[in-house]
């Protein structure tokens, strides 16, 4: 078991392997409109593009529903399972939600890796389930000759405490949770040309749930957020400015990105997803001044990254104080919203 590359039965690594925001928005967009995505209780929905939808019950209270589930980002079973769990649970925590239960998603090839494994995948989800409190309550699975993991995550969010990517307000600052490189890092994992210690740091930051960040989020108050994840920054920054209607200027040396990844960048190294999302942005950024690897590293394709959040000014010092105390790993003021139109410009 031991001797088992997961990445090597992965054609695609974590959020990498989505379909990219392009082809997503050619699918999604004939749906937007359909009878079956709008109702009087749904809260937040398709329309937004948003992590999570929100559902207000009869009883007045507000759920909270995500999927997210993907293909091996790391070699080991156990940290798989962690770091597809902490990323289902993103979602929630991004609207301002608690988790509350959970349905597990399996896809396993009943031959060629054995059920020994999988058991260490679903011991890994269920760990990182538990520490957030969250109930898991049943699940699927199929037999598929490339194994895939991950979960339904449903919470609870007070109603008037539903955080969306769609209030973001010009003057608001953006501040990000975690550093980036996480796309990058798994990539040479996989290509077998990453340091170990670069490794376990990935894992470390994958594996951190951004749980800390909604207690803060919730007292100071703030406009809007996002996790980022598979689209990148600049690709979540995007759906942000888009749903709200604003602009963003991104200071690039400003953003936390794992120390090693524009090294490894340098290299060639980069994630097939992570370069559909840069062709996908392309058009929407501005900033000639800034160097192309930096670009690249800010369309990174994230697994269970850190929530990028839109406060106003004159609250930012104290949101970033709040979330020191609360322990994420990042509390860095990265730019700032500007008025429309949608755009993004890197300085």
């Amino acid at each position: 078991m031991s001797a088992t590359r997961l990445t090597e039965f992965s054609h695609g690594a974590g959020c990498a392997c989505k379909l990219s925001p392009d082809d997503l928005g050619a699918i999604i967009g004939p749906l937007r409109d359909h009878p079956a995505t709008s109702s009087p209780n749904l809260i937040v929905g398709l329309q937004t593009s948003d992590d999570a939808g929100v559902w207000e019950l009869s009883s007045g209270e507000t759920l909270v529903q995500t999927v997210d589930f993907f293909t091996p980002i790391v070699d080991d079973a156990y940290d798989w399972g962690r770091i597809a769990a902490a990323n289902a649970l993103s979602d929630v925590y991004a609207m301002g939600g608690t988790p509350i239960t959970a349905l597990q998603l399996v896809s396993w090839p009943r031959t060629g890796l054995p059920f020994e494994l999988l058991g260490e995948v679903l011991r890994g989800g269920a760990d990182i389930m538990a520490s957030s409190g969250t109930t898991i309550v049943g699940g699927h699975s199929i037999d598929d000759p490339e194994p895939k993991y991950g979960f339904a995550v449903t919470g609870l969010v007070p109603r008037d405490g539903v955080i969306t990517n769609a209030g973001a307000r010009p003057g608001d600052h953006l501040i990000l949770t975690k550093p980036l490189g996480m796309g990058v890092i798994t990539t040479a994992l996989k290509r077998g040309v990453c340091r170990p210690s670069l490794a376990a740091a990935a894992v470390a930051t994958m594996t951190t749930l951004n749980a800390d960040a909604v207690a803060p989020m919730q007292k100071v108050g703030v406009n809007a957020a996002t996790d980022i994840t598979g689209f990148g920054l600049l690709g979540h920054l995007r759906e942000m400015a888009l749903a709200s209607e604003v602009g963003a200027i991104i200071e690039v040396n400003a953003v936390p990105v794992v120390d090693g990844v524009r090294q490894l960048v340098e290299a060639g190294v980069y994630a097939g997803g992570s370069e559909r999302n840069l062709s996908s942005v392309r058009s929407f950024i501005t900033g000639d001044e800034v160097d192309e690897n930096t670009v690249r590293i800010l369309a990174d394709a994230q697994t269970s990254g850190g929530l990028l959040i839109s406060v106003p000014a004159d609250r930012s010092d104290e949101l970033v104080h709040a979330l020191v105390a609360a322990g994420t790993l990042a509390a860095a003021v990265i730019g700032e919203i500007m008025a429309g139109p949608a755009h993004i410009t890197l300085r």
